[in-house]
Parts: C-alpha cells; sequence; structure tokens
C-alpha cells in the first residue's frame, strides 16, 4: 500500500491520475456483508456498475435540480429541530444535546428523500439507532487485513452477519410499503486502488496496488494552514485562508474524498449544513454548558473522528 501523507501527492494522485486509482480494493470479509458484495456506489470497482449507480443516486436524489424539489422536507425537518430544542431546554433549565438533535433533523430529511414516506419520531430513531450500529460494525479490524487470523474472529463475523439481518428487517419494510404506495399511484476517506500497472513518483506499482491517505497529515499541516491544530471558523469568515474542498485547485482537506470517487452527496450535505446552523442561529442565542466552560474538543474514533464528549450548549430563545 502507498500511504501519501503530503497534499501535492494526494492531488497527483488522485486528481491528476484520477482514473488510474479510481477503483476500489477487495472488500473485507465484514464489508463485503453490507456491501452485497460490492454492488453500492461506494463500494463498486471502477467501470460501467460503478458509473451507473453513481449517475442513479445522482439523478434521482442528489443533483441541484432535485434537491429544490425537496424544499417542503427540509422546511418540516427544521420546524421539527426547533421544536425538539425548545422542550428539551425547557425541561432542563436551558441546556440540550446538540448533536442528537441535529442527527434527528437530519435523518428526518434524509429518510423521506430515500423512502418517500412519512415516519413517527420513534422510527426515525431506530434507524438512526441502527445506522449507527452498522458504521461501528465497519470499524476495522486486524483480521480486515490479515485473512489467516480470521478464524480467531468467528463471533465478530456472527455478529457483522446478525447486524446486517436487522438492517434487513428495519429497511425492507419500509422499502416495500413505498412501493406498494407508487404502485398504488400508478406508473455510502476510503482507499483507491489502482486499475493498472502504473508509475507513479517513477516506481511502478502493480495493478490492485492500493493507495490511501492520512488526513490529519494535510489538515494539520503548518505549511497549509497557519495554527492548524486550532478551532478558528474565523479563518475562512475574515478570508484569511480558504480551501477547495472539491481537491480540484489543490488540496488542504478532504471531508469528501476528492477525485473520481469523491462523494456524491457533497452538494446535498452543504446545503443542510448551512440551513441548520443558519436556523438554529435564527432561532436561539447559544452559551456554554455549565456557564462559562470551553468546549472539550478530545476526539474519539467511531467511524469517523468524533467529540469525545458529544457538545452540549445553553440555549435561549431570540426577542
Amino acid at each position: 500500500m502507498i500511504i501519501l501523507t503530503r497534499a501535492d501527492l494526494v492531488h497527483e494522485a488522485l486528481i491528476e491520475n484520477g482514473a488510474i486509482f479510481a477503483t476500489r480494493p477487495a472488500e473485507n470479509a465484514t464489508r463485503s456483508i453490507f456491501s452485497s458484495n460490492k454492488f453500492t456506489v461506494n463500494a463498486s470497482s471502477y467501470g460501467p456498475v460503478w458509473r451507473s449507480l453513481r449517475r442513479n443516486i445522482v439523478q434521482n436524489g442528489l443533483s441541484a435540480a432535485k434537491l429544490r424539489t425537496f424544499r417542503h422536507v427540509r422546511e418540516t425537518a427544521m420546524d421539527k429541530l426547533v421544536e425538539r430544542l425548545k422542550s428539551e431546554s425547557q425541561a432542563n433549565g436551558g441546556a440540550v444535546w446538540v448533536l442528537k438533535n441535529t442527527r434527528f433533523a437530519m435523518f428526518c430529511i434524509l429518510l423521506s428523500m430515500c423512502f418517500g414516506v412519512e415516519m413517527d419520531e420513534k422510527t426515525i430513531e431506530k434507524i438512526d439507532d441502527m445506522m449507527k450500529t452498522v458504521l461501528i460494525t465497519l470499524d476495522p479490524r486486524i483480521d480486515d487485513f490479515m485473512p489467516l487470523l480470521r478464524p480467531f474472529f468467528s463471533k465478530k463475523r456472527n455478529r457483522a452477519i446478525e447486524v446486517r439481518n436487522q438492517q434487513i428487517a428495519t429497511l425492507v419494510p419500509i422499502i416495500e410499503r413505498r412501493r406498494a404506495a407508487v404502485k398504488d399511484q400508478g406508473p455510502i476517506p476510503p482507499r483507491r486502488s489502482s486499475r493498472t500497472s502504473t508509475p507513479f513518483r517513477r516506481v511502478r506499482y502493480p495493478t490492485g496496488y492500493e493507495c490511501g491517505d492520512i488526513y490529519p497529515a494535510i489538515s494539520e499541516d503548518p505549511k497549509l494552514w497557519t495554527n492548524p491544530t486550532k478551532f478558528d471558523p474565523d479563518r475562512f469568515l475574515t478570508g484569511a485562508e480558504d480551501a477547495d474542498i472539491t481537491g480540484v485547485t489543490a488540496v488542504k482537506m478532504m471531508p469528501f474524498g476528492v477525485g473520481r470517487r469523491i462523494c456524491p452527496g457533497l452538494g446535498l450535505a452543504t446545503v443542510h449544513i448551512n440551513l441548520v446552523l443558519a436556523r438554529m442561529v435564527q432561532e436561539f442565542e447559544w452559551s456554554s454548558y455549565p456557564e462559562d466552560s470551553k468546549v472539550d474538543f478530545s476526539e474519539k474514533f467511531q467511524f469517523t473522528v468524533v467529540m469525545k464528549n458529544s457538545l452540549r450548549a445553553m440555549i435561549k430563545p431570540r426577542v
């Protein structure tokens, strides 16, 4: 495997040589259970199947034109978010859990877009919990990289199969419900793999050779960022620093990956991030909890890097 820790090398490999490093390596035993043997837009090999899957998801859910048709879904979800925050604040002296409530709002939108049916809060929270379990189950294990050790991880594999069955049992009835409704009305940074034997930096790598990058080495590079480990959103607002999140002009941060396998949900995500943040600031005044305390930025790995201690804040409705 090639491990890239410099932004210019990531740009060279995934942008300038994007077609070469556009496929995915072989799935490990656990991921193959959830990817239907690499038949998903995230896991499939670069080629006609992947292009068909990606085109389908973009045209039917993620294009700008399609996103506009879900405006009413976003408005309903934002109203629910505001009401949940108000209710939780009143019950807890002004304190609210930020991630739990914003995740709920996002799931309201995404589930409506995916399944086209209304769901109650209990069902939405059930699916959210189930998907978190799936992501945790997909965390890398040592036997993923050393197949000889798999006999010692049989319990883990059985657990993965159990979680997959739970996922199917949860989602398939919703899909069937939507299918029946339509009939009544009438007519997922992942590694890359080289597709061919290819020279890179004067070294020839064989077909199937894996290429990965280490995000912190780039996002915390003092050559690219001023005070890179400091949480400072104002660096973007003042124009002192910027970054092309698609990586086309240069690679400085990769929240959605870069190159031909860049996340097709980039537009969807940025619309929702801006919407949620704007509505939360519009409706409430925010302060630390407990009062005058500092935010704890310590981290933990849970499929992605998340806050070790989930953020809690004080809110007060704006007059």
